[in-house]
């Protein structure tokens, strides 16, 4: 049903993808200030807007583009945090080579210094292609996946809330469970440490060793050492990000629109040739939405992250022995009790919360490009 917007005098119809109702809006995508006070904590229900979402073909070019614009987002994010990424790893599975400088003073920085000066650049970078190939699928069908089944759940649940919390963590599910044996090589290969002056594995040499080992008999099975637990984690790890991302875009629109949203003017430049209702928030504002997003999601689903990186190395220790995540974890409780499980969560930070600042910021952006709500 058409909706008369109060300002312009005609009527419109809403955009299928909007997440707010149409009508707090006016013709220039800003919120109109009669309902600026009627947004703040405000748990919209299963509104129109998004059952209008299921006509096939508008859908299915959005589906289309926010996946491609998601495998991007995803790309450029671990691409900024490959070298904090590598050290972490290191860290996690308390590579002999590397442990003495967890829980140190400055010890990320010592870690990189002596990677740098052992390999160079390279060993920085050492697993990123396969992480490249990884995360592009995963981000790519994470970012679709969450935007169809936050319009689908929207039918059901009147909780917007829930529904951001219950998409992302399906939607975790999902593309974790797509992308988990490249994780693993990925992994394996960022903990090798070779011999100074030696090259590093190949893909297809870790894949094979990953393979050969004895601890399945079916080696396929080897690619997946700790995927129970990984979906278990994926759980708060992607609903918390996508809950708390969605809740603070949400008030950076409403309740400190007028420091965090772009100004009228410069949105009203392109207002002509655009069906954009969401008003695009400033690079500082949306930097600090994902990074707060992410930080949120490391700290709930860190013990879980642990304990799943000790079991995908395992098989380079002991190839024919099989770990369960029971022994990893009380493992690591007797060596250091709770805070053996947070080991590398302080690099973690440091990684985590400019990888999706980029990821959401880069998402986001694309998103306006393409004129997608």
């Amino acid at each position: 049903m058409p909706i008369v917007d109060r300002h312009a005098g005609a009527a419109s119809e809403p955009y299928p993808h909007s997440s707010t109702p149409s009508s707090l809006y006016t013709r220039e995508g800003n919120i109109d200030p009669v309902h600026d006070k009627e947004i703040e904590g405000m748990a919209f229900p299963a509104d129109k807007t998004i059952e209008a979402a299921h006509i096939p073909e508008e859908n299915t070019s959005y589906a289309v583009k926010t996946l491609i614009i998601g495998g991007i987002a995803g790309c450029t994010a671990k691409t900024v945090v490959a070298p904090l990424d590598r050290v972490k790893i290191l860290f996690q599975t308390h590579n002999a080579h590397f442990a003495k400088y967890a829980g140190t003073h400055f010890g990320l920085l010592k870690a990189g210094a002596a990677i740098y000066r052992k390999y160079g650049v390279r060993g920085l970078f050492q697993g990123h292609s396969m992480q490249l190939a990884r995360i592009f699928p995963y981000s790519a069908i994470k970012f679709m996946t969450y935007e169809q089944l936050k319009m689908m759940l929207g039918q059901h649940i009147r909780d917007q809330h829930l529904r951001n919390f219950l998409a992302g963590s399906l939607c975790g599910i999902i593309s974790v469970s797509v992308s988990y044996p490249l994780d693993m090589i990925r992994v394996r290969m960022a903990y090798i440490t070779p011999e100074s002056g030696a090259r590093a594995e190949r893909v297809r040499v870790v894949a094979r060793m990953i393979y050969q080992e004895q601890a399945h008999r079916f080696g396929l099975f080897n690619f997946f050492r700790g995927f129970p637990l990984s979906l278990v984690g994926i759980i708060p790890y992607a609903g918390v990000s996508f809950l708390t991302h969605e809740y603070l875009t949400s008030l950076a629109r409403g309740r400190f629109a007028a420091v965090a949203a772009m100004p009228a003017d410069a949105q009203q430049a392109q207002v002509h040739r655009r069906r954009r209702k969401k008003p695009e928030l400033r690079a500082w504002a949306e930097l600090t939405a994902g990074g707060l997003s992410g930080l949120f999601a490391q700290t709930a689903s860190y013990p879980f992250e642990l304990v799943r990186r000790r079991m995908q190395i395992a098989g380079a220790h002991s190839p024919s022995a099989r770990v369960s995540a029971v022994q990893i974890a009380r493992s690591v409780w007797e060596q250091a009790g709770v805070r053996g499980f947070f080991v590398g969560l302080t690099i973690g930070y440091v990684k985590i919360v400019p990888m999706f600042a980029v990821s959401f910021y880069t998402y986001e952006k694309l998103k306006a490009l393409f004129d997608l709500d």
